[in-house]
């Protein structure tokens, strides 16, 4: 192993258990919603007809895809980021994937959502360290997260 990777490691070891960053509020639109369906092919009604959702759906309105709220958690405008010490030997960063993902609370359409992430996990795998970060979405004024997902990345060296 070497010793940019084993520093690395030490490093990040330190910050597991910590919030890593927590996003600002981000309003999820009708439009947004709309070309989410057209991208990803859903156009169930409980999506993109308003006054259908409105009117039968149990949530009183139209409601994001659950896979818009992962498509945009990772890309939320950053308010608080805990920085730490630097990762010398980085080159990259990679997304590997998730290992659990709920959605358990519905986002209504015109919700303001952030996202709260904490490292979980930390462990070295061949040259790179693999990262499990929970994200918390949370849709303003909701008592219940609307995601909860387990994050892996990778930093490579």
């Amino acid at each position: 192993m070497s010793e940019a990777l084993q520093k690395a490691y030490e490093i990040m070891q330190g910050r597991v258990g910590e919030m890593t960053s927590q996003s600002e509020w981000f309003e999820i639109t009708q439009e947004r919603v709309d070309d989410y369906a057209d991208v990803s092919m859903d156009h169930q009604w409980i999506h993109v007809d308003v006054e259908r959702a409105t009117n039968e759906s149990p949530f009183g309105a139209p409601i994001a895809h659950g896979n818009l709220t992962l498509a945009v958690m990772g890309h939320l405008p950053v308010a608080l980021r805990n920085e730490g010490p630097a990762i010398e030997g980085q080159k990259l960063g990679i997304n590997y994937g998730f290992d659990r993902i709920r959605f358990p609370s519905p986002v209504p359409v015109g919700s303001k959502i952030r996202s709260t992430n904490t490292l979980r996990r930390v462990e070295i795998k061949g040259d790179m360290i693999e990262t499990m970060t929970e994200i918390v979405v949370e849709a303003e004024g909701s008592d219940k997260p609307v995601c909860v997902a387990e994050s892996l990345g990778r930093m490579v060296f």
